[in-house]
């Protein structure tokens, strides 16, 4: 890997326009080096593609990735505005353990209070997951699943070393079903989530620069 010469970067990615739309209207302030807000497209073949031509580029060699957006809970008792701190993701293909889960959970407990955070393995998906499924999910250790991220982290390693992680906004829950990806429009919580969580990921981002100890 090429040494860098600069700030680090870090590649945030997200599936959906309404996602994008939160994430370049949040605060900005406290990056520690250059950020780039992707939007993959939705569905894993799309986020897999996207990523690996974005990180493609010289200028993002080392820089650490981020997946996040909307997921729907796996779990009873979870609520639209939860978060979701992956500590791995997992599709058919891989499991990638995720970087600093910890130090997630303490900055977004911060830039978010009173929202609840959960931590676990979060699953890929190739559709919008509803039903039975859901609790067959449930069964093999996973909070929480999404379309995007484990194929967004799985590119991001594949291009080489890299800090990863993926952090999901709850906008569907056993007890609180999505009917159509269209309603995630509706879910005014989980955008005002997303929107405010990018102080995190600054803080997590810089936190990847310090000595290890």
């Amino acid at each position: 890997m090429t040494p860098q010469t600069g700030p680090s970067p870090l590649l945030i990615a997200c599936a959906l326009g309404i996602e994008h739309l939160a994430l370049r209207t949040g605060d900005r302030a406290g990056a520690g080096g250059p950020v780039t807000v992707l939007r993959t497209g939705m569905g894993p073949r799309a986020a897999e593609r996207s990523v690996a031509r974005v990180l493609a580029d010289p200028a993002l060699d080392a820089a650490a990735v981020l997946a996040t957006g909307f997921c729907a809970g796996l779990a009873p008792g979870m609520h639209p505005g939860d978060l979701v701190v992956a500590e791995e993701t997992r599709d058919p293909r891989s499991t990638v353990p995720c970087v600093a889960t910890d130090r997630l959970v303490k900055e977004l407990a911060r830039a978010v209070p009173g929202r609840t955070v959960h931590t676990g393995p979060l699953t890929g998906s190739d559709h919008v997951v509803r039903g039975p499924e859901r609790a067959d999910l449930l069964a093999t250790g996973a909070i929480a699943v999404d379309m995007e991220s484990a194929a967004t982290l799985l590119s991001a390693v594949r291009t080489g070393p890299r800090p990863v992680a993926a952090v999901r906004v709850v906008v569907d829950a056993p007890e609180h079903e999505l009917v159509r990806i269209g309603t995630v429009r509706g879910g005014i919580s989980a955008f005002r989530v997303l929107r405010s969580v990018l102080p995190a990921f600054f803080e997590w981002h810089r936190s990847l620069l310090l000595p290890r100890r």
